[in-house]
């Protein structure tokens, strides 16, 4: 026989066929198994320790995958998707990881049967565009003006998270704050940026009762001259500023030499007199708060608490970016170029307030802005981070109702919904493709059956029990009640799911399942490029010069 030929590196690994795909199924379930108890109300939530020694405790899908350190390829594009759908829709990282989870699971006994992947991707594929169009037909336009309808919608998106006890509080803050920034863009279209003029202030202390959303700004920081200047004023008009008050180095270093030493006063002087200028230009427009994010000299600081000015520095550019949105000014960057109309009179307080030890700066009770601050009280950090990260969920949702006013009905009942449609379906579906179009039917049942197991009801008879109310395709609104584990009509539990996640949800977890079925063939252990002297290298050939004296070193 011929000697074998190595065609790979010892050092690399390579798994093929069947094998590789019930790894990643194992790979994707075992993802699916960690965060499967944090769905629902009832749910479970997760300790977590970070790489610093900190502390996450958390049940939000994407919080929890987002610090775990895998080595298996396949978990990893599993933790991928919670991120998708994170920063997508905000909501519902976790049913999408269960649903991928899921749809792996079924699909494991056809590769065991030695189905072809593609041909279950296929029926995947097919089953997915049957899935949305059932969600089509179930959703239900919602008027966005009626607040009762969005509570309920916010409530039932944070009924899953541990401030489900605060339900209606946080459900408010939501809300206000995500119909305070919404900005028409005509045509009937809302564009609502809650990461860029929607800031959540956390400080320690107080209940979360005393949580609220205020109409204006609010920062860390205190003015600039305690006790001289102002920490009060109502109605201010407020000038904001992107440059510093103070005299400004040339860019490049100079050395200037000077004789006389009057030449020296007048140098000095010209200082002052520059910034005397700019205090002047500013002065112009009798301001009553002046902020700016660069430097402020004494001397500036000397001209503003004269004229009875308050001011701030050093801030940050969002925050900076926020105040103008919401008092309406127009951020300058030259103060030689103020106009009357740069000059913001849209707020109706300016206060700074002592909270726990440290100041903050309110700019509140704006007419109309459009940005906003909401400030969180908590017991503990950990608290206020997890309440944070719901609040995240919950403006999520509002934002996208207001981006997309459709509902589908929650609890479970949207999933066995298009599980149903699609058993009918299978009957039509030709060829070899039925069987797993069938399974990803089933395979739906996972998030309604995940609920029942939360809330430990007899996981069996209920499934039954619903599938049964589910069986001909009518009464889309029963579900679970999480709380109960019992069946019940989710219109009127006001149970709702907005019609952006679920489909986001479906589409992300069935491509991605079907994407991990597809790789046939995982090489592991390719090497990069080394460094020189790292690690087993090529033999060296040594060249004449350097030959002897390699000898001489004893290894």
């Amino acid at each position: 026989m011929h000697a074998p030929v190595l065609v790979m590196q010892d050092s690399m690994k390579r798994e093929q066929g069947g094998k590789v795909q019930r790894a990643n199924i194992q790979a994707a379930k075992a993802v699916a198994d960690i965060i499967r108890t944090t769905l629902g109300p009832r749910s479970m939530l997760k300790m977590l320790l970070d790489a610093a020694g900190g502390i996450v405790v958390t049940n939000d899908g994407n919080a929890i995958l987002r610090e775990l350190d895998l080595a298996h390829p396949a978990a990893k594009s599993m933790i991928e998707l919670s991120r998708t759908q994170d920063e997508e829709v905000g909501d519902g990282t976790t049913s999408v990881i269960v649903l991928a989870g899921e749809m792996l699971h079924v699909a494991e006994a056809f590769i065991d049967k030695k189905y072809h992947p593609t041909v279950i991707c296929r029926a995947y594929a097919k089953a997915l565009e049957d899935a949305v169009a059932v969600l089509d037909k179930i959703a239900m336009t919602v008027d966005v003006e009626d607040r009762e309808t969005m509570l309920g919608l916010v409530k039932s998106c944070i009924g899953t998270k541990f401030t489900s006890q605060f339900g209606d509080l946080i459900a408010d803050l939501a809300i206000d704050a995500t119909r305070m920034v919404g900005v028409e863009l005509g045509q009937g279209l809302r564009e609502v940026d809650i990461k860029k003029y929607i800031k959540v202030e956390k400080v320690p202390g107080g209940q979360l009762e005393d949580s609220v959303v205020l109409k204006g700004v609010m920062m860390n920081k205190d003015v600039v001259a305690p006790g001289k200047m102002k920490r009060k004023i109502v109605n201010p008009r407020i000038i904001l500023l992107d440059c510093p008050l103070e005299y400004k180095k040339g860019e490049n270093q100079t050395n200037a030499e000077i004789l006389r030493e009057e030449d020296w006063t007048v140098l000095l002087k010209m200082e002052e007199e520059y910034i005397e200028n700019i205090c002047a230009q500013i002065l112009k427009f009798k301001p009553d708060v002046v902020i700016t994010e660069k430097g402020l000299s004494d001397l500036a600081c000397h001209y503003l608490c004269k004229a009875g000015v308050s001011a701030i520095r050093r801030l940050r550019k969002t925050d900076n970016n926020r105040i103008a949105k919401a008092c309406g000014a127009v951020i300058v960057n030259r103060p030689d170029e103020l106009q009357e109309s740069d000059v913001g009179t849209g707020a109706g307080l300016f206060e700074v307030k002592k909270i726990g030890d440290e100041f903050f700066t309110f700019i509140v009770d704006c007419k109309d802005p459009k940005a906003c601050t909401i400030l969180l009280r908590g017991a503990s950090k950990d608290l206020l981070n997890e309440v944070e990260r719901n609040l995240q969920d919950a403006m999520s949702v509002a934002r996208n109702i207001i981006k997309c006013p459709k509902l589908v009905p929650g609890g479970g009942a949207t999933e066995l919904t298009v599980s149903a449609m699609l058993k009918q379906k299978s009957s039509s579906v030709e060829g070899i493709e039925k069987w797993p179009y069938e399974a990803a039917a089933i395979a739906f049942e996972a998030i309604p059956r995940t609920l029942a197991q939360n809330c430990g009801v007899n996981v069996i008879r209920t499934m039954t029990a619903l599938q049964g109310k589910h069986a001909n395709g009518e009464n889309a609104w029963i579900g679970i009640d999480g709380n109960t584990g019992e069946i019940a009509d989710m219109k009127e539990q006001k149970i709702w799911d907005s019609y952006a996640v679920k489909a986001q949800a479906f589409k992300t977890a069935i491509e991605a399942a079907c994407l991990l079925l597809r790789i046939d063939d995982i090489v592991s252990g390719i090497k990069k490029k080394q460094a020189p002297g790292a690690g087993p290298s090529k033999p060296k050939i040594d060249e004449e010069g350097d030959a002897d004296n390699d000898q001489l070193i004893p290894e």
